[in-house]
C-alpha cells in the first residue's frame, strides 16, 4: 500500500465544489466544509450508539472517506434525484461500477485490500448500522446548511419541499441512539453548531492561495491523511481511530479564538504557550460542558495534547514514540496515538518527514492547502 500526492491533491476537488448553487447564499457553502461537518457528526452519533451497541470505527472512517470519495464524482446530481438512483438495485449498482472506474487511478495504489473494502462498503445494505449513522450524519449536516439558507431565501417555492424530505429521511433513523439524543439534548445540538462555525474561519486568510480553504475543510484533510498514514503503518484499530480523530478534532479550539497563524505564535517567545493556555481554558469553560462525560477526556487528548506520541498502560498516559508503538505497543489495549505523525498532516509545507521506520512526503501543498 503507498499513498501518493495525486490522492491527496484530489481530496482538494470538493474545495472547490459549491453547494446549494441553485440558491441565494450569504455565505459560500463549500463541498468540503460540509464533508468535514459530516464526518464530525459521525463522530458524535456513533459514540451516542456506541451505549447500546457495539460500532465497527474502521468502517465508520473508512466510509466516510469513501462517501468522501464518492461525492467528487456525483457532484451535482440533487438527493432528491439520487434517491431515485439508489431505488433501482440495478441502476445502482451500475452508477456504482462506474465511480469507481472514475477512483480507480488514485485507488489503486492503496491496495487491492483497500479497493475491495470501497467496493464492500458501496454493496452494505442501508441497514447496516455503521452506514445508517453515516447517512444520518450526512442528512443533519445538509439540514444545518439549510437552517441557514433559508433565512436568506424565505420565499423559496420549495422550500416546504426540501424539509419535508429532510424530516423523512431523519425519520428513518430515528431509531439510531445518536439521533434520539441529539434531539433530545440542546448540549449536543451547540456542540454540532459549535464544529460547524469553523467553515466560516478562513486559514491563512491574508494570502492569495487557491482553493482557499477553511479550518473546518482543513480537519477533515488532516484526518483523512492521518488515518491514510497510519494504515501504512499498520496500525492497530485503536491506534487508526485516535490518530483520525486527533486530525479531526486538532483545531477545534480555534472556533473559540480564531486561527492565529503560526508566524504570530512564534513572533514573541511564550506567545505560543499563552495562547495554547488560552484555549484550554475556554475549552474547559465552553465546549467540554456541551458533551457527554465520556465524550470529555477523548476531546481533551485530541485538543491539548494533538502532538504527542502516547500510550496507555495501566490506565497511565505514557509518552513514547513511533518506533516504540510499532515495535512494541501497536496494540488495542494500548489505546496509542501518534501525534508527530498528525503534526506532518497538518503541516502546510512540503516537505520530507520522517516517522518512526517510514518515510513520508508530506504534501500540505503549500499552494492548494
Amino acid at each position: 500500500m503507498t499513498v501518493d500526492k495525486d490522492f491527496f491533491m484530489k481530496l482538494f476537488d470538493l474545495a472547490y465544489m459549491q453547494r446549494w448553487n441553485d440558491k441565494l447564499r450569504p455565505i459560500p457553502f463549500i463541498e468540503m466544509d460540509k464533508q468535514a461537518h459530516k464526518f464530525m457528526i459521525t463522530y458524535l452519533f456513533a459514540k451516542l450508539e456506541e451505549k447500546v451497541t457495539s460500532i465497527d470505527w474502521i468502517r465508520i472512517i473508512e466510509g466516510s472517506i469513501f462517501e468522501y470519495l464518492q461525492r467528487m464524482i456525483v457532484t451535482d446530481i440533487k438527493p432528491t434525484v439520487f434517491d431515485k438512483v439508489r431505488q433501482n438495485t440495478q441502476k445502482m449498482e451500475e452508477f456504482n461500477d462506474w465511480v469507481f472506474s472514475q477512483l480507480e487511478p488514485i485507488l489503486h495504489p492503496l491496495g487491492d485490500d483497500f479497493v475491495k473494502r470501497y467496493k464492500e462498503y458501496f454493496a452494505l445494505p442501508a441497514t447496516d448500522v455503521c452506514k445508517k449513522i453515516i447517512h444520518a450524519a450526512h442528512v443533519y449536516s445538509s439540514m444545518w446548511e439549510f437552517q441557514i439558507l433559508e433565512k436568506a431565501n424565505p420565499d423559496g417555492y420549495d422550500n416546504f419541499f426540501i424539509k419535508s424530505w429532510f424530516e423523512q429521511q431523519m425519520e428513518k433513523c430515528y431509531d439510531l441512539r445518536g439521533i434520539q439524543e441529539v434531539a433530545l439534548f440542546t448540549s449536543y445540538k451547540k456542540f454540532v453548531n459549535l464544529c460547524g462555525q469553523l467553515r466560516f474561519q478562513i486559514r491563512w486568510s491574508n494570502l492569495m492561495r487557491s482553493p482557499k480553504t477553511s479550518v473546518l475543510s482543513h480537519s477533515v484533510f488532516v484526518a483523512f491523511t492521518s488515518y491514510l498514514f497510519t494504515l501504512v503503518q499498520g496500525g492497530c484499530e485503536k491506534r487508526c481511530y485516535n490518530n483520525t480523530f486527533t486530525g479531526l478534532f486538532h483545531d477545534l479550539p480555534e472556533v473559540l479564538t480564531r486561527d492565529i497563524i503560526s508566524p504570530v505564535k512564534n513572533s514573541v517567545e511564550g506567545l505560543g504557550d499563552l495562547i495554547k493556555e488560552c484555549e484550554k481554558e475556554q475549552m474547559q469553560a465552553i465546549v467540554y460542558p456541551l458533551l457527554p462525560e465520556n465524550l470529555q477526556e477523548e476531546i481533551r487528548q485530541y485538543t491539548e495534547t494533538e502532538f504527542n506520541d502516547y500510550i496507555f498502560d495501566n490506565a497511565q498516559m505514557k509518552a513514547t514514540s513511533t518506533n516504540e508503538i510499532n515495535s512494541l505497543y501497536n496494540e488495542n489495549k494500548y489505546n496509542p496515538r501518534d501525534g508527530k505523525l498528525v503534526k506532518a498532516a497538518d503541516e502546510p509545507q512540503v516537505r520530507q518527514e520522517k516517522i518512526g521506520s517510514l518515510k513520508w512526503l508530506v504534501i500540505g501543498v503549500a499552494i492548494a492547502y
